[in-house]
């Protein structure tokens, strides 16, 4: 299916790794120009690297190196793709989780740089964008945030606490800045990103599982698919998503997670 995405801008926040460069790779394989961001230059050099082997032929791919806990550095980020390329399409929100801890032993600062993190970071970057969505044709917001916000995890009380306000926002926004801009989410369960090939190397190591292999049969365990998800799974629904073919969807939040969810809604 042609998503129509040929010579559309992109912006996807966090995408120097996991589902946030799978997200810039499914957008540019489909012909958007995309701008990359992240926070350490040599693994979004990287990144660049990878998206660009996988963009089509008419697809540009940069990188823009910034914190998105820094108010300048997202409206330099956010004016990154209309120096480049004249104009902004698309905003895909993405950002990384907060530590996992339980809640008596979380502090006041951890809970107040997991808000700057999930939910200014989005404030701050849908507030420079809007006004270069509104001017084009497309515009669209993709906030990838987590399953945590159907069903708490155990033992992440922040991602199940303030990922909430980020879902809060997106449904309103998707009312407030529509019929201009169209904004949803995903909400990703288990996928093999980095972090999770971590993990699972770690237990390797401790001797907790034989074989990489075996221990993300271990992580797939419970999901009925049968398997951890492939980033790029995700990432083909953010382009769906971004893309003229899903115009009647706004304001909605599509769980990924190979069925794993219980929650009925």
């Amino acid at each position: 299916m042609d998503l129509e995405l040929t010579d559309n801008v992109a912006l996807v926040t966090a995408s120097s790794s996991g589902l946030g460069k799978a997200s810039g790779r499914a957008l540019a394989s489909e012909g958007a120009n995309v701008v990359l961001n992240g926070r350490n230059q040599d693994r979004l050099d990287a990144a660049v690297e990878e998206v660009r082997e996988a963009a089509a032929d008419t697809a540009s791919v940069i990188g823009h190196a910034g914190d998105l806990t820094d108010p300048d550095d997202i409206a330099d980020l956010v004016e990154r793709p209309v120096a480049e390329f004249g104009g902004l399409d698309h905003l895909i929100l993405s950002a990384g989780g907060p530590p996992s801890k339980p809640f008596l032993e979380t502090t006041d600062e951890e809970w107040y740089e997991a808000f700057d993190l999930l939910v200014m970071s989005a404030v701050r970057t849908v507030r420079a964008a809007e006004p270069h969505l509104t001017e084009s044709e497309h515009g669209t917001i993709v906030n990838i945030t987590s399953a945590s916000v159907k069903e708490a995890i155990d033992g992440l009380v922040l991602s199940n606490a303030v990922r909430m306000s980020v879902i809060g926002l997106e449904k309103t926004i998707s009312k407030e800045l529509a019929p201009d801009i169209r904004a949803n989410a995903v909400l990703p369960g288990t996928h093999e990103t980095p972090r999770i090939e971590e993990l699972v190397e770690q237990g390797v190591e401790r001797d907790e599982y034989e074989s990489y292999e075996s221990g993300l049969e271990e992580w797939a365990d419970g999901i009925p698919i049968g398997r951890v998800g492939d980033p790029m799974e995700l990432g083909r629904t953010v382009a769906f998503l971004s893309s003229p073919v899903s115009t009647y969807l706004d304001g909605v939040a599509i769980p990924i997670d190979g069925g794993s969810g219980a929650s009925n809604l």
